[in-house]
């Protein structure tokens, strides 16, 4: 089989280039289970056993397990009025936070010194070994958001000794690509 390159202009004007050779075993129609999948909001798989929080409900929609990611996880976590996990890190994973309903605050650091909130339509960053607890800023409405990992594995590692600070500093974020804020 050969390949072939075609290329396609995008918005900015540079050409794309796409390899025209498909890279899979068996007939065609395999792309129909093994290509883009929809997973139906009604049949995420609630995340129980060591990763259970009391006040929260997490539920998997993308990993290894049922739709072969290899690279990432993705489902939705729901925290209960006024609740918050415990200090936890999540070893060498990059975690992303999108909030569609209430208000996130999320606690940072060695001691849990920094603090930021976080409102519907608003994402979080959570880099590789960082310390932090997540709350429901809110004590009489549940917090919905979507979580996403850069690896399929779940990796959470608890700090039971930390003893977070009273008052933690609050951070407001700066894009360091617009420190102006323009663009903002």
């Amino acid at each position: 089989m050969t390949s072939e390159l075609s290329s396609t202009p995008t918005p900015s004007g540079h050409d794309h280039y796409h390899d025209q050779e498909h890279h899979h075993s068996g007939p065609e129609d395999a792309w129909k289970t093994t290509g883009v999948r929809v997973i139906p909001a009604d049949s995420l798989e609630p995340v129980g056993g060591q990763h259970m929080t009391p006040g929260m409900d997490r539920a998997a929609a993308i990993n290894f397990a049922r739709v072969g990611a290899q690279k990432l996880w993705a489902g939705t976590v729901h925290i209960h009025a006024g609740a918050k996990t415990g200090a936890h890190h999540h070893g060498h994973l990059e975690s992303v936070i999108y909030v569609l309903k209430g208000k996130a605050r999320m606690r940072w650091g060695e001691k849990l010194e920094f603090t930021a909130e976080a409102g519907p339509g608003d994402f979080i960053f959570v880099p590789p070994y960082v310390p932090h607890q997540e709350i429901n800023a809110n004590d009489n409405e549940k917090l919905e958001c979507v979580l996403m990992r850069s690896d399929s594995e779940a990796v959470a590692i608890n700090l039971p000794g930390l003893e977070p600070v009273e008052r933690p500093e609050t951070v407001k974020w700066i894009d360091p690509t617009h420190p102006d804020g323009a663009g903002a």
